[in-house]
């Protein structure tokens, strides 16, 4: 869990200007991570496809 994942769940709660001050994070970086949240959750679902199509390291290659 990253830093921002820690202030972005009880944000509602605690309030975001606190927790980042507590974490020594921006919040304009908190926002930024937010906004990019689409963008990171897409390429993890790529690399896993990318993973489920590569071979295993104990899988011999023939020719």
């Amino acid at each position: 869990m990253s830093r921002f994942e820690f202030v972005a769940d009880p944000r509602d709660a605690f309030g975001v200007k606190r927790l980042c001050t507590v974490l020594n994070l921006s919040r304009s970086g908190l926002c930024r991570w937010l906004k990019t949240a689409p963008a990171r959750a897409a390429k993890k679902a790529a690399d896993a496809a990318l993973t489920r199509r590569v071979p295993s390291t104990g899988t011999a290659i023939t020719t």
